[in-house]
């Protein structure tokens, strides 16, 4: 099966400071809770990443908004430890960059503030991207947090029976994400890109 291969690869925590001297040169890499993670992106995953980015973009250059698309900069929460995330597509607000105390020697956020949109193209290690993710971005405020899960790998309580490609949009209300579904010809629901007019199948087929 041609998925991404997202397994820890070091046993020994790491701590941020030592995942960013060994690994924060490489976008393959993300730390999770002191486990380094080796997200080596597949073909399929890399267009998936492609096609939200080449769509997204196109939604920002309409709005006239400040804000651009950053893939695979380092999200370091700074209230959560030894973690630092690696989207795959994640919408960066330019206005709020003069808060970010790292960003002007390295791609390196630490507030939610400065993200906007955040999308993972689901790999192996689905449980971070279904689980723990969800919860750290609500913590941190993302407004909105996208699933795409073109293999149909998520656990069944997530994407049911039978399992198959599943486009999971999280918006943040009160604090905590509403998860809305689509799969095949559904048409997506995007917030905060109102005006996306892609169905599911779209996206997670990378408009093949």
């Amino acid at each position: 099966m041609t998925i991404a291969i997202n397994q820890p690869i070091q046993q020994k925590p790491l701590s941020f400071d030592e995942f960013l001297a060994r690994y924060g040169d490489d976008n393959r890499y993300e730390l999770i809770d002191g486990e380094v993670f080796n997200l080596e992106p597949t073909g399929s995953h890399e267009e998936v990443a492609a096609f939200i980015t080449a769509k997204i973009c196109v939604q920002i250059d309409g709005t006239g908004l400040p804000w651009f698309v950053l893939q695979r900069g380092l999200l370091r929460p700074s209230n959560i430890g030894m973690t630092a995330f690696r989207p795959d597509v994640a919408v960066v607000d330019r206005d709020e960059l003069t808060k970010e105390l790292l960003w002007s020697d390295q791609s390196i956020l630490t507030l939610g503030s400065s993200i906007k949109f955040v999308a993972e193209v689901v790999s192996s290690n689905w449980q971070n991207d279904y689980a723990r993710k969800v919860e750290d971005y609500a913590v941190l405020g993302i407004p909105e947090y996208w699933i795409a899960d073109y293999a149909g790998l998520g656990g069944t309580r997530h994407i049911g029976k039978p399992k198959q490609p599943t486009l999971s949009i999280c918006t943040l209300v009160d604090g905590e994400y509403e998860i809305q579904q689509f799969q095949g010809n559904q048409t997506i629901v995007s917030p905060t890109f109102s005006d996306l007019e892609l169905t599911a199948e779209q996206v997670l087929r990378a408009g093949r």
